[in-house]
């Protein structure tokens, strides 16, 4: 009885998605206006299980152990004024809604999760019966997440994240594309895809375009590492969201993050830049939290070197609040006829 009344609810919160859908984004605690959405950081990770599709289920971690080593982390968001983390672990990588509400409940920060399958790493997070799918068989089950919440939860997904090699798609990642675009008309979705190099992002924006999907529909995950920095200004172009999310902090990264941003403003295309770290993470093979890498670096050293390129303060508010808010809100980017 409990599961039929789970049901009939969930349909219930997705046709009131799909009918409210241009002031809707999705949190783990339920919808919010695009304004409310706030100082965003577009891509993170709180867990990710790297151990494979075979065995990341059930969870080889409790979560009264991964709360230790993570809310001290997400709690140094604070002082910084975070008010949204969007959290990019799919499923069969360490997805775990329930964990992100006790975050959200703990801080006040609105997390949100996704649907979706992660194929890069040679499929090593897909399992068999999913790579023998059509992309119809794969929309299908995001889909019904979107309808019916993630498994007994009672938590909708936010976005649709996937994820392909950084090279040109293989005919598998090309149904990944093509389900995501399937999906994506079902439900008004936004699809992020770990893409790298713009081989694999136009090849999945070519199948999104065969699907009458927009590019405004797509977020080009690591677009920093396509060495042409006008094939992330031609993408940015068509409507394509652009983002630079593995800031670590490393090597020569502060000087390539800020070249990058400030080439987009040259060419006018701040308003589909998107900019986070990619960073965490609790690994439970490594529970003691050593590896876990800081969600704080964008502004204890980007922004600040940002500001010195002559990026303003109302650039970085366009880049960090009104485009994670629009690029997260509900709604069906369909091509027109």
């Amino acid at each position: 009885m409990k599961k039929s009344i789970l049901i009939v609810c969930g349909f219930a919160f997705f046709l009131f998605a799909c009918t409210r859908n241009s002031e809707m984004i999705i949190t783990v605690n339920g919808p919010v206006s695009p304004e409310e959405l706030g100082f965003t950081l577009p891509h993170e990770h709180v867990l990710v299980d790297f151990i494979g599709a075979d065995s990341a289920e059930p969870a080889r971690y409790t979560r009264e152990v991964a709360l230790k080593v993570i809310l001290p982390r997400i709690k140094a968001l604070l002082p910084f004024g975070v008010q949204s983390f969007v959290e990019c672990t799919p499923r069969f990588l360490g997805r775990d809604p329930l964990l992100l509400k006790q975050l959200s409940d703990s801080t006040g920060i609105q997390f949100i999760t996704n649907t979706g399958y992660y194929g890069a790493q040679k499929n090593k997070f897909i399992p068999d019966s999913v790579q023998e799918m059509s992309p119809e068989q794969m929309a299908a089950h995001w889909i019904r997440e979107c309808e019916q919440g993630i498994g007994n939860t009672g938590i909708y997904p936010g976005f649709i994240k996937i994820a392909v090699e950084r090279s040109e798609l293989s005919e598998f990642h090309a149904r990944l594309a093509r389900a995501a675009a399937i999906a994506h008309k079902a439900t008004g979705l936004t699809i992020m895809s770990h893409s790298g190099p713009a081989v694999a992002a136009f090849g999945q924006l070519a199948i999104l375009k065969e699907e009458g999907v927009a590019p405004e529909a797509f977020i080009w995950t690591h677009a920093h590492n396509e060495k042409d920095s006008m094939k992330q200004v031609e993408a940015a172009k068509m409507g394509t969201w652009v983002a630079f999310d593995a800031f670590w902090g490393r090597n020569n990264q502060l000087n390539q993050f800020v070249t990058i941003v400030v080439n987009m403003k040259r060419h006018q295309c701040l308003h589909r830049l998107l900019l986070s770290h990619d960073a965490g993470w609790y690994d439970p093979d490594k529970p003691d939290g050593a590896n876990y890498q800081p969600h704080t670096l964008v502004f204890e050293q980007l922004v600040p070197e940002l500001k010195k390129a002559g990026i303003t303060d109302r650039e970085l508010h366009q880049i960090f609040v009104e485009n994670p808010a629009k690029a997260l809100t509900v709604r069906k980017r369909l091509l027109k006829n």
